[in-house]
């Protein structure tokens, strides 16, 4: 048996904590944490979200929070078996201990049990399998901590039994691949293959649902050997990937990124080589409008945008910026300069600020100018003319200049 004592841990016992232990406590309800929280706690990682399971049912906690005058929020997970207590500030999402009775690959109708072991059972990689005790205690029934320590991502039980209950799992095994696995390539043969067999129960998963998981993917480790995977087990025609996707430019943007903090969609957009492709692949996975719209620009800009030969080679990007009328051009110039791995160029864009254009139509009719339709064909020159200076000009040398024209 293994304790656990670390600063991430103790750190999670706030007055809230307490307080919801004491009262599991008094009634004699086993409350463990569960899950992710369990397998980043055992990394030596602060986690973001601690989830909690119990041997009460969802009324017999409801029930003991009410006495104790503890607020209760959101009621929406109250069929799945979670309810979700406030304290001091503090949310607590508490699910009671369940196994699936019918999964249908996308829903599952749960039974609740005081079994922590059936409880495990049906979760999807060992890594994510494990609950630890308030006092530190480690309770492991599949070697889930064996396999966090030596880097593995194994399905509980069966691979393609854990598949079928819910075929997400296929792209959760991916995503949990790119964080903990050391190297690319490490799979188990038999899980490839179970992976191959269900892949076709991705058509029947929702396009946000996969969206979620194919960001997270796509901002981890290993990502070009795992969409490579996808092709190859033919997962991708089922997520909205297009069928011929461009996996050498994706290999090449894949190395441009990395540690440049790229958005998701930067990177996908290299797989994609039409509008086409962005529109399918909106059409299936429900993208947002921003990103949609990203997508589409990058395929757009992506080669005919680019550096300039010379001692200003930012002043492609700088005039198109202040060409554009939009809001976001700037950062969709930083996703460009990060998709061409241009780094150097990206810190400088990064540090630049928009200059002002110094002249306005009530300079111009300071100087006799009247007629509206002068005064715009004038400002347009002389907001020409400044970029040909690389907006250095100021006022003054500009309205001199405009005496020349």
């Amino acid at each position: 048996a293994m304790r656990l004592e670390s600063p991430q841990f103790q750190a999670l016992f706030t007055p809230g904590l307490r307080g919801v232990a004491e009262l599991f406590e008094k009634k004699n309800y086993e409350l463990r944490i569960a899950g992710g929280a369990v397998r980043d706690l055992l990394s030596g990682i602060k986690p973001e979200d601690v989830d909690f399971a119990t041997t009460a049912t969802p009324a017999e906690m409801k029930e003991m929070f009410t006495s104790a005058g503890v607020r209760l929020i959101n009621n929406k997970g109250e069929k799945h078996g979670t309810i979700t207590a406030r304290l001091h500030e503090q949310n607590f999402e508490i699910t009671t201990l369940r196994i699936d009775v019918v999964t249908d690959g996308r829903h599952a109708e749960v039974e609740f049990t005081t079994d922590w072991e059936k409880d495990a059972e049906r979760r999807d990689l060992t890594v994510n399998s494990m609950f630890l005790g308030l006092d530190g205690m480690l309770y492991d029934f599949f070697n889930g901590y064996e396999d966090l320590k030596n880097k593995k991502i194994r399905f509980v039980g069966q691979a393609s039994e854990r598949i079928q209950e819910d075929y997400l799992r296929i792209l959760r095994y991916f995503r949990f691949y790119g964080r903990i696995a050391e190297k690319p390539g490490d799979h188990e043969p038999s899980t490839l293959q179970a992976i191959k067999e269900n892949a076709k129960g991705l058509a029947g998963i929702s396009g946000e649902r996969i969206w979620v998981e194919l960001k997270k993917i796509l901002l981890g480790n290993h990502v070009n050997h795992l969409v490579r995977l996808m092709y190859e087990l033919d997962v991708a025609q089922y997520i909205g990937l297009p069928l011929n996707g461009n996996l050498e430019e994706f290999d090449r943007v894949a190395k441009n990124v990395q540690n440049l903090c790229p958005k998701p969609m930067t990177v996908l957009t290299s797989l994609l080589k039409t509008k086409d492709d962005i529109l399918n692949l909106d059409l299936r996975l429900k993208i947002s409008k921003e990103e949609k719209n990203h997508g589409l620009f990058l395929v757009k800009h992506r080669q005919d945008l680019t550096k300039a030969v010379g001692p200003e080679p930012l002043k492609p990007y700088q005039d198109f910026i202040m060409d554009s009328r939009e809001a976001n051009t700037n950062s969709r110039i930083c996703e460009l300069l990060k998709y061409q791995g241009e780094e150097d160029l990206l810190r400088e864009m990064q540090q630049w600020t928009l200059p002002s254009f110094p002249v306005s139509g009530h300079d111009l009719r300071k100087m006799g100018v009247s007629s509206g339709k002068e005064i715009g064909t004038a400002l347009q020159q002389l907001r020409e003319e400044w970029k040909k200076s690389g907006y250095h000009m100021d006022k003054e040398e500009l309205l001199s200049c405009l005496k020349k024209l």
